[in-house]
C-alpha cells in the first residue's frame, strides 16, 4: 500500500502546468514529475480542454508534493500564498532569487518576496532569520534592515543583529 503525503499543495495553471512543473524541477536540484492525468471528454462542456490535454501533473521538490492543475483562467494567485525557500547560504539567495525573479521584477518586494513567471509568490530567505529574531530587542534592529531590502543580504543582517549598521543597498 502507497502511504500518500496527507496534504498536497495544488497550484491552478489556465493552461501552463507543464511548462511550470519543468521550469520548477529545473530550478530545485532535489525535484521529480511525477504522473500526468490528461482530460478526456467528459466534463468538456465545463473544462473546455481538448481531449488528452493535461489535467494535473504530480511533481516533487525537496520532499514537498505538489500538484499542478491546468483548470482554466477562473482563478490567480496572489501573495495571500507564498512560498519561503529557506537558503543557507547568500550564494543559495542568490541563486534562487535568479532562477525565480522575473526579469529584474521591480514589483519584487521588500523582505525576499518575489514572482515567478506563473504569477507564484515566493519568498526567498536565510534560514537562519527565524533564529535571529528571537531576540525581540535584536529583532527590532534585524526587521529594520530588512524591510530595506529586497533580495536578502544575510551579512547585512547578521550584522545588523550584533548591532552594527551599514548603509544597505
Amino acid at each position: 500500500m502507497v502511504t500518500m503525503q496527507k496534504i498536497t499543495t495544488n497550484l491552478w495553471f489556465n493552461d501552463q502546468a507543464v511548462e511550470a512543473v519543468k521550469f520548477y524541477t529545473s530550478v530545485f536540484k532535489n525535484s521529480k514529475i511525477g504522473k500526468t492525468t490528461r482530460y478526456g471528454k467528459a466534463g468538456f462542456e465545463f473544462h473546455h480542454k481538448p481531449e488528452g490535454t493535461p489535467m494535473t501533473i504530480e511533481f516533487e521538490i525537496e520532499g514537498q508534493k505538489f500538484v499542478a492543475l491546468n483548470g482554466g483562467s477562473e482563478f490567480k494567485f496572489n501573495e495571500a500564498v507564498s512560498f519561503i525557500v529557506n537558503c543557507d547560504t547568500q550564494e543559495e539567495i542568490d541563486y534562487y532569487w535568479s532562477k525565480l525573479e522575473v526579469n529584474g521584477d521591480p514589483n519584487a518586494q521588500m523582505c525576499g518576496w518575489l514572482k515567478d513567471q506563473f504569477g507564484v509568490s515566493w519568498q526567498v530567505v536565510p534560514s537562519s532569520l527565524s533564529s535571529i529574531l528571537c531576540d525581540p530587542e535584536k529583532a527590532e534592529l534585524v526587521m529594520t534592515a530588512l524591510f530595506t531590502m529586497k533580495k536578502p543580504d544575510i551579512a547585512a543582517l547578521h550584522q545588523a543583529y550584533k548591532g552594527k549598521t551599514t548603509a544597505i543597498a
